[in-house]
């Protein structure tokens, strides 16, 4: 038995709760009428993945905070449930199941990596139990029960390669790590890399824990490729950007890179080690509209004047926030299946990020996407692209015509 580190809920304790699998569970998920929405956030705020997982918490509690300023949803307050899952995937099904199960939210918001978000998926799926997907990540998932509130491949790699290939050169190496999303993003790479008249070189994978990265770096010296692809994850592989600048490289061969900058990169590393890469996202705090100004400007007086940078993964649970509440508004009740049918029947939203609309027959987002270059902790937003759709996704998901699909598909490339 563990003992529970969430927010909200005094003292309990953390047990399985013995349900057998594949058994719905008897009783409605919506809160009772006199009591505040619970709504769970299952996040790692500690562990190797807390650089990802404590803005995001911070973002959600921000959007809750603010919805209940204004009213609240239905007249009623929203309470956040901040579970910490510890960077542990048993941690993420132990808390998956007490949300839904005990503490009966509403809805779940969480899971980073694809693997937490695959712990996480089938389970409130057994539960008839909301699920929103705030981070950026390969793409494919089909589930009526599950909307992606982050950016996938078609919408940052096909924009990304096209401008580094044009400014730097068609070879290229790709350095990912060793999961899902990494193995996945490689190939969309390499996809668009030929596409695009270009020739992968090679790709290395490397598991979420690993920090020498001397081998690789010798190898890229000797093969010279035009750019390196880096699709590193984690704390952890943050070293390759050291002993990349530590080795003389910094300058000599640029780096592009999709998810640099979720964790804060460039604002951990120092300008000489991190000037110079090339980055698309959904979101950069640097985006010039009133709607981001103004959000940062709150986000500041919140979290104060030295909070860290806001992520592209801090966006994407906060967008999350605003997409489900607008679902609720839109159904008038917080039951699951009416706020599905509601988001399903079109919702278009403007967010810090730019304009955003929920695709109905994916579930995923059409957004904006920026090409950034980082320039002395800062992020250079150097072309925007607006309204990008989810085609990747789309390509293999339509829940109009297969409601009942819950499968992660893989996109033949």
């Amino acid at each position: 038995m563990a003992i529970s580190r969430r927010s909200f809920i005094q003292g309990s304790a953390v047990s399985a709760l013995g349900l057998a699998a594949g058994v719905a569970p008897k009783f409605s998920f919506a809160a009772d009428s006199k009591d505040a929405i619970k709504i769970a956030s299952i996040l790692d705020l500690s562990g190797g993945l807390d650089i990802y997982g404590k803005p995001m918490s911070n973002a959600i509690n921000l959007a809750a905070e603010e919805i209940n300023a204004a009213g609240g949803l239905l007249g009623r307050p929203l309470q956040v449930i901040n579970y910490d899952a510890q960077s542990n995937m048993q941690l993420y099904a132990q808390y998956a199941q007490q949300a839904a199960l005990k503490d009966k939210v509403a809805v779940v918001h969480g899971g980073i990596t694809s693997a937490s978000r695959e712990v996480i998926r089938p389970m409130l799926d057994r539960f008839r139990s909301l699920y929103f997907y705030p981070a950026q990540y390969e793409g494919g998932v089909c589930d009526r029960n599950y909307f992606s509130s982050g950016s996938t491949p078609a919408q940052t790699v096909e924009k990304l390669v096209p401008y580094a290939v044009k400014k730097w050169g068609k070879k290229v190496y790709v350095l990912a790590a060793d999961y899902n999303y990494g193995q996945i993003v490689s190939a969309w790479v390499k996809k668009s890399v030929h596409d695009n008249g270009g020739e992968v070189m090679a790709v290395e994978f490397f598991p979420l824990d690993v920090t020498d990265f001397g081998a690789a770096i010798s190898k890229i010296q000797s093969a010279k490729p035009d750019m390196v692809w880096s699709a590193l994850v984690g704390g952890a592989h943050i070293s390759f950007y050291r002993q990349w600048h530590a080795a003389g490289m910094s300058g000599k061969i640029p780096i592009a890179s999709t998810v640099f900058g979720g964790g804060n990169e460039h604002i951990i590393l120092s300008p000489e080690e991190s000037n110079g890469i090339l980055v698309a996202a959904n979101y950069m705090q640097e985006i010039p509209s009133p709607e981001n100004k103004a959000f940062v400007e709150r986000f500041h007086a919140r979290y104060g004047a030295n909070t860290p940078y806001i992520s592209d993964l801090a966006m994407g649970a906060y967008q999350g926030m605003l997409i489900w509440a607008e679902g609720v508004r839109k159904a008038g009740d917080i039951d699951r299946m009416k706020v599905i049918e509601a988001l399903e029947s079109g919702v278009t939203l403007t967010s810090p990020s730019g304009k955003l609309s929920v695709d109905p027959a994916t579930h995923h987002c059409s957004l904006d996407v920026h090409i950034a270059e980082v320039e002395n902790h800062q992020m250079k937003i150097l072309e925007t692209f607006t309204d990008q759709a989810p085609v990747d996704t789309a390509m293999v998901c339509d829940l109009k015509k297969n409601p009942r699909d819950t499968k992660q598909y893989q996109i033949e490339l």
